[in-house]
């Protein structure tokens, strides 16, 4: 495996009441690795636990809970993960994504920012 790589990071900007998703495209040739990432959001009219999935990955799809709380104008509490190891797509020129479902009604922003790496195999 090659020790040289490139950073890669992508964000879904800020949603409102929306599905947020984060991806880390793969590239021909190239084995996509994630390092880590971060979920954001202000709260909505009724709290709301989501299961937000970080799929493409070796050894499967990975599903991390965040909630938003009541009211609009709260902010709920970031879920930052920053994991031990990177973790390396399934294949090469395999994308890794992150997927948060809509955090319901009243929600005016949410956000999942994905960070990680490329390398030659």
């Amino acid at each position: 495996m090659s020790i040289t790589g490139y950073p890669v990071h992508n964000s879904s900007g800020a949603v409102a009441n929306a599905q947020a998703v984060a991806t880390l495209a793969g590239v021909a040739g190239l084995l996509t690795y994630v390092t880590g990432f971060e979920i954001t959001a202000s709260g909505a009219t009724v709290g709301l636990a989501v299961n937000a999935v970080l799929s493409g990955t070796s050894g499967g799809s990975q599903s991390f809970i965040f909630t938003a709380p009541v009211g609009v104008a709260v902010g709920a509490v970031p879920l930052i993960v920053q994991f031990p190891e990177a973790v390396p797509a399934s294949a090469v020129n395999t994308s890794i994504v992150l997927t948060m479902p809509a955090l319901g009604a009243g929600n005016l922003a949410a956000a999942v920012t994905l960070h990680g790496y490329r390398i030659t195999p």
